[in-house]
Parts: structure tokens; sequence; C-alpha cells
């Protein structure tokens, strides 16, 4: 028996935000996959590995002279509660990669504590996704992925990888933890790419 169980498929909801099979949550519960780990700022790094050993990399402190946006954007969890209209603060993906050339078309996403996800580039740029720190306007907590998580908010939560580190560009579509797990490798809520 694996350790992933199917069976959250619903019914469409009435609320046309919501994508098929999710419920509308006020909370934010917190679900992780192990222990959360404590990341001091001045030890934070985020990175972006690229092919033939090009590496990029930004301090906290480079991080937030970065130009900041703010997000509002729905968000939804493989576990099927979705929260509508929630407020961030980050960078975006694509001023990251302002000075990184690839040829490649997919990314591991690394979180300090070891957990990784696999996104590909084109649900990452094009103003898709960002690099959170700031939630409802307050610094990201702890249990929530902080000081800093990927937001992708068009596919299921899971992709929007807590405590980020990094990412590393891939010419191949790498399973990650839950993809390993059997988690679907794409994650769209609105096409219910919940399981392999």
């Amino acid at each position: 028996m694996g350790i992933i169980s199917s069976g959250f498929r619903g019914r469409r909801s009435e609320n046309a935000a919501l994508p098929p099979g999710q419920h509308l949550t006020q909370d934010f519960p917190v679900l992780t996959a192990g222990p959360a780990p404590l990341i001091a700022l001045d030890s934070w790094e985020f990175f972006i590995a690229a092919e033939e050993g090009q590496r990029h990399s930004w301090s906290w402190d480079d991080f937030k002279a970065l130009p900041q946006e703010e997000i509002t954007q729905d968000i939804h969890c493989v576990t099927s509660w979705s929260k509508l209209g929630t407020v961030w603060r980050g960078v975006s993906v694509d001023t990251l990669f302002q000075n990184v050339e690839t040829t490649s078309n997919f990314a591991t996403a690394h979180s300090f504590g070891g957990y990784t996800t696999n996104v590909p580039l084109w649900d990452l740029l094009g103003g898709k996704a960002w690099v959170a720190w700031e939630f409802d306007g307050e610094p990201l907590a702890r249990a929530h992925g902080g000081p800093a998580r990927l937001l992708v908010p068009h596919l299921y939560f899971w992709k929007s990888a807590k405590w980020i580190h990094g990412l590393e560009l891939t010419g191949q579509d790498v399973p990650g933890f839950w993809e390993s797990n059997g988690y679907h490798l794409h994650g769209n809520p609105w096409r219910e790419e919940r399981y392999s």
C-alpha cells in the first residue's frame, strides 16, 4: 500500500473561483513533510544554478534590495482546501532570472531542510511566480516557509516550496519529494493534477 492515498477528486463547486474538488477555507492550514528548519537571515541565501556550473546567488540583503512586488493570488492545496485573495510581498522570479542565461526547460526547487519539487520554467517565468517573504502584511511565519518561500499560485501549493533555498535548472523534468511519492509531475488544480 502506497503512502499517498487517492480519492480527493470531487464535484465542481458553485464558487467559480474554486477548482474542482476544492473547498474554501478562511484559515491557513500548516502541512509539511518534516520539521520546519530554523534559518538565520545572516546565513540565508537564494541561488540559481544553471547548466555548466554557472551559479547566481543573493544574500538576504541583496534579495531585499531587489524590486519588490505586492501579489494578490488565490492558493490551492492538493488536500482540497483553497484560500482566496491571499496577499504576499516578494521578488518576481523574472527579476531573479534577468542575468541568467539558460537553455534548460525545467527547474528543481531546493529548500533548506532538503525538500525538493520540480517546476517547468514556463510555470516560473512570465509573471507567474515569486520568492515571497511577507504574508498578509507580516514577515512570513516559519511554519508557512519563512523567511521566504517559492510562490507558484497557479499550481497546487506543494509546488510553492517552503524555506526556499534555490533553483537548479535541469534539462529534464526530475521528480521532487512528493512527485517521487505519487503526486503529479505538474500539479495544475484546474485539471485536478493531484496524482500520477
